[in-house]
C-alpha cells in the first residue's frame, strides 16, 4: 500500500512527463511537415491562377525546348540566347494556363479528330518545321510522320540502340504536337471571345466614314509652354485630387525595386595595350609570310576561324567584312583596332573570286584504301567522264546518286575544317558544269560531278586575327583591391554615395527592377546580385560582386525602395513628377481657354497669340499631330469631326500640349467606294485584336509571381 500511495504522489509528474513526451513528438512531426512545405516552397519558380510550377517541371520544359532548337540546328546556345528561351517557356506557360483556365470555364477542347484534321491538311505554320515536309511538294507529309511514329515504337521494342538515336526526332514530335494543341485552344477563345463583338451596317458606315473622310483644318495652337510653371499654383489638394482620378493608372501587377549601384569595370590598362599591340606587330610579320596560315591562326586563338575555302563576306565579322575588298590579294591588312568589340585584328586576303553561291551535284561513294577499291573508283570516274549514266551506274554499286544542292552557308559556318573537306569544298566550288573529280578521302573516294551552279557571287579566303583587347592579372588584381579597400571604408550606402566620387567612382540607378529580369543593369552573371535585391531590406547595402563576363565587373547594390504590387501612392517620386505635371496642364489650360473667351475667328485667335498653321488628313481614326507643339492630339480630331465644314470651332479643345482652336475649310471622301461586307470584315478582324487585349487583361489578373531569379 505504501509503494502504490508513494506512485499516486508521482502521478503529476507522471503526467507532465508524458505531456512533454507528445508534445515533442507532435512539434516534431509538426517541424518536419513545415520542413518539407518550406522545401516544396524553395523548389518552386512561380504561380499562375494559384498553380505552382516546381523548379523540376520548368526545366523540363526548358529542356524539350531547347532539344527542339538543336534538331533544327541550333547548337551551343549561349547566356543570352538561353535566357530567350527560359522567356519563352515561362510566358508560355502562363499564357497556357489562363487560357485553359478560361477553356474550362466554358468548356472549350481541342479533340483528337481535330488534331487529326490539322494533321491531313497539314498547312499549320508549326508542321512546316518538322523534318516530316514531302521535299518535292514541300507539304507536310502526314504519312510520313505516322510511319516514323511506327518504326519508333517497332525499334523501341526490338532495337533499343535505333530506339536512341531517334529518340531526338521523337521529342520534337511531342512538343510540336503539345504546342499546336495549347495554340488551336488560344485560337478557340479568341474566336469565341471575337464573336462576341458584333459589327452591323450603322456601325461599318461609321467607321468608313471615320477613315475615309479627311478634313482639311487651319489651326491656332496655345502650347502649355507658352505660360512659365512658376506662374502657376499647385497645391497638395490640387495633387490629392488629380491622383484620385487617375489612381487606377499606378497600378502594377508585380514587385518591384528601386536601386543604387556602383559599377566598376576592368578594363586594359595602357601597358596591357601596348604589349597587345606588340604581339600584333608580330602576328602581323608572321601572317605575311605563313605558308600555312591555319597554324598561326590556331596558335594566336584567334576569334575568327580560318577555314580555307572560299566563304562569303557574311561568314566574316563586320569588321572584317568591311576591310576585304580594299586589301588586295596577297596582302596583309596594317593592325586595326574595333571600338564596338574592343578588339585588334589583322587580315591577310589569300584570294578572292567569283564562284557560285548553290552548287548542284551529286555522288557515287566507294568505300575503302586497298588497292581494288581505288581501281574500282578509277573504273567508275572513267565510265562517268566518258558519258555514262551517273544514276544507272550509282544504282549498280547500292545508291540513288541523285542531285543535291549546296549553298555557301552550309558549310561557311563551320568551326574548322579538315585538309580533305577544305579539298572537297574547293573542287565544288570551281568545276566546271558537267564536270567530274574523283576526290581520295581517308575512307575512300568520291566520285563527283557538278550539275548546275547558280547566283555566282564573291568569295573571299582570308586569314584573320582578331583578339579583345582583355586586362592582365596584374590590372584585375590593382582594380579588385583598390574597390575592396572602397567599399571596406564605406559600411552604409550614405557613405558610398558621399564618398564614391572623390573616389574615382559613379553612382548610378536603376529603377523598378523585377523578378523577371536576368541580370542588373546589363552586367552579365549577376544573378547573385538579383537575388540579393529581392531578399533584402530598404537602406540595405550588398557584398561586392564579382560578375560580367569572366569576373570583368565588380559591383556594389544600394537597394533603396520597395514597389509592393497594388497601387502606388502619391508620395511616390514618379508618380507625385506625374500628376504635378497634369495639374499643370489643367491649370494652364484653364488660363488658356479664358484668354480665348470670345474668339470666333483665327485671325481673332492670331491676335490673341496663336500659332497658326494648316494641317491636312484629318480624320478621326488617327489623331493628329501638330507640329507646332509636337504632340498628337486625339481629342483635336475627334472635335474636327464633330465641326460642319466650313464651321469654326465651337468652343476650345484642350489637348496634350496644349489648347487649340481651328476652322474646317475642306471635307472630301479619300477613300474607295463605301463596301459594307467589305468594311463588315474589317470590323471583325479588329474584334479578334480586341480579344488579344483582353488576354492581357486576363493575365494581368492572374495572380502571376515569377520566382525564376532564385535559379
Amino acid at each position: 500500500m505504501a509503494a502504490i500511495g508513494k506512485i499516486r504522489s508521482w502521478g503529476p509528474i507522471l503526467v507532465g512527463a508524458i505531456g512533454l513526451a507528445l508534445f515533442a513528438f507532435i512539434a516534431e512531426e509538426a517541424f518536419r511537415s513545415c520542413e518539407s512545405t518550406n522545401n516544396d516552397r524553395r523548389q518552386q519558380v512561380g504561380e499562375v491562377l494559384g498553380k505552382k510550377l516546381s523548379l523540376q517541371d520548368y526545366q523540363k520544359m526548358v529542356e524539350e525546348y531547347t532539344e527542339m532548337l538543336k534538331a533544327q540546328g541550333q547548337e551551343n546556345l549561349n547566356e543570352d540566347q538561353m535566357n530567350q528561351v527560359r522567356d519563352y517557356i515561362w510566358n508560355s506557360y502562363v499564357q497556357n494556363q489562363v487560357v485553359a483556365d478560361q477553356a474550362e470555364k466554358l468548356g472549350l477542347t481541342v479533340t483528337d479528330e481535330e488534331m487529326e484534321n490539322i494533321l491531313n491538311t497539314g498547312t499549320n505554320p508549326m508542321l512546316m518545321q518538322t523534318p516530316f515536309v514531302n521535299q518535292q511538294t514541300r507539304r507536310f507529309d502526314a504519312n510520313a510522320l505516322k510511319d516514323f511514329l511506327a518504326r519508333y515504337k517497332s525499334q523501341s521494342e526490338s532495337n533499343p540502340q535505333m530506339a536512341q538515336q531517334m529518340q531526338v526526332l521523337y521529342k520534337y514530335w511531342v512538343f510540336t504536337e503539345k504546342n499546336i494543341r495549347q495554340e488551336l485552344l488560344a485560337q478557340k477563345f479568341r474566336s469565341l471571345f471575337s464573336h462576341c463583338l458584333l459589327s452591323n451596317p450603322v456601325e461599318a458606315k461609321m467607321a468608313y466614314n471615320d477613315g475615309e473622310v479627311e478634313s482639311k483644318i487651319e489651326l491656332a495652337a496655345f502650347p502649355y509652354s507658352s505660360i512659365a510653371d512658376n506662374k502657376v499654383q499647385v497645391t497638395d489638394a490640387d495633387l490629392k485630387a488629380k491622383y484620385n482620378e487617375l489612381k487606377n493608372r499606378f497600378t502594377q501587377y508585380v514587385e518591384t525595386r528601386d536601386i543604387r549601384y556602383v559599377d566598376v569595370p576592368v578594363v586594359a590598362s595602357a601597358a596591357d595595350r601596348a604589349a597587345l599591340q606588340k604581339d600584333f606587330a608580330g602576328y602581323a610579320t608572321e601572317l605575311a609570310a605563313a605558308e600555312d596560315p591555319a597554324q598561326l591562326i590556331s596558335k594566336t586563338m584567334s576569334g575568327v576561324p580560318f577555314l580555307g575555302v572560299p566563304v562569303l563576306k557574311t561568314a566574316f565579322p563586320s569588321d572584317i567584312a568591311a576591310q576585304l575588298d580594299s586589301i588586295s590579294v596577297g596582302s596583309t591588312s596594317k593592325v586595326f583596332e574595333t571600338k564596338a568589340d574592343n578588339s585588334l585584328n589583322v587580315v591577310r586576303l589569300i584570294s578572292k573570286q567569283q564562284l557560285p553561291d548553290s552548287i548542284q551535284f551529286r555522288v557515287i561513294q566507294v568505300a575503302g584504301t586497298d588497292e581494288k577499291q581505288k581501281t574500282q573508283a578509277d573504273s567508275i570516274f572513267n565510265a562517268v567522264k566518258g558519258g555514262g549514266d551517273f544514276e544507272a551506274i550509282a544504282k549498280v554499286y547500292g545508291q540513288t546518286g541523285e542531285k543535291t544542292w549546296l549553298t555557301t552557308n552550309q558549310y561557311q559556318g563551320a568551326p574548322s575544317l579538315t585538309k580533305e573537306q577544305q579539298e572537297y569544298f574547293n573542287s565544288l566550288n570551281t568545276m566546271a558544269v558537267n564536270e567530274v573529280k574523283n576526290v581520295a578521302m581517308t575512307g575512300g573516294n568520291l566520285i563527283v560531278q557538278v550539275v548546275d551552279r547558280k547566283a555566282m557571287k564573291d568569295k573571299y579566303v582570308a586569314a584573320v586575327v582578331k583578339k579583345p583587347i582583355d586586362y592582365s592579372d596584374d590590372t584585375r588584381h590593382a582594380a579588385f583591391n583598390k574597390f575592396s579597400q572602397f567599399v571596406s571604408a564605406n559600411t552604409t550606402a550614405e557613405d558610398i554615395v558621399k564618398n564614391a566620387e572623390k573616389n574615382g567612382y559613379k553612382v548610378q540607378e536603376l529603377k523598378d527592377v523585377q523578378t523577371s529580369q536576368h541580370n542588373l543593369a546589363n552586367i552579365h552573371s549577376t544573378k547573385d546580385a538579383l537575388k540579393w535585391v529581392f531578399d533584402s531590406k530598404e537602406g540595405s547595402l550588398s557584398p561586392m560582386y564579382e560578375c560580367g563576363e569572366n569576373g570583368n565587373h565588380l559591383l556594389i547594390v544600394m537597394l533603396d525602395k520597395i514597389h509592393p504590387v497594388g497601387v502606388r501612392d502619391l508620395n511616390d517620386e514618379r508618380v507625385k513628377e506625374y500628376i504635378n505635371g497634369e495639374v499643370l496642364k489643367d491649370k494652364k489650360a484653364e488660363q488658356l481657354m479664358a484668354q480665348v473667351k470670345g474668339v470666333n475667328s483665327i485671325n481673332a485667335a492670331k491676335a490673341k497669340g496663336a500659332k497658326v498653321s494648316t494641317v491636312e488628313q484629318v480624320s478621326f481614326s488617327a489623331p493628329v499631330f501638330v507640329q507646332s507643339t509636337s504632340m498628337s492630339e486625339p481629342a483635336l480630331s475627334g472635335a474636327v469631326a464633330g465641326t460642319a465644314k466650313g464651321k469654326f470651332s465651337s468652343k476650345p479643345v484642350k489637348g496634350n500640349a496644349g489648347v487649340y482652336l481651328f476652322q474646317v475649310t475642306d471635307r472630301k471622301n479619300v477613300g474607295a467606294k463605301f463596301d459594307e461586307a467589305a468594311q463588315e470584315k474589317r470590323l471583325s478582324q479588329r474584334a479578334m485584336q480586341y480579344a488579344g487585349n483582353a488576354m492581357n487583361e486576363l493575365m494581368q489578373g492572374a495572380k502571376i509571381v515569377d520566382k525564376r531569379y532564385l535559379f
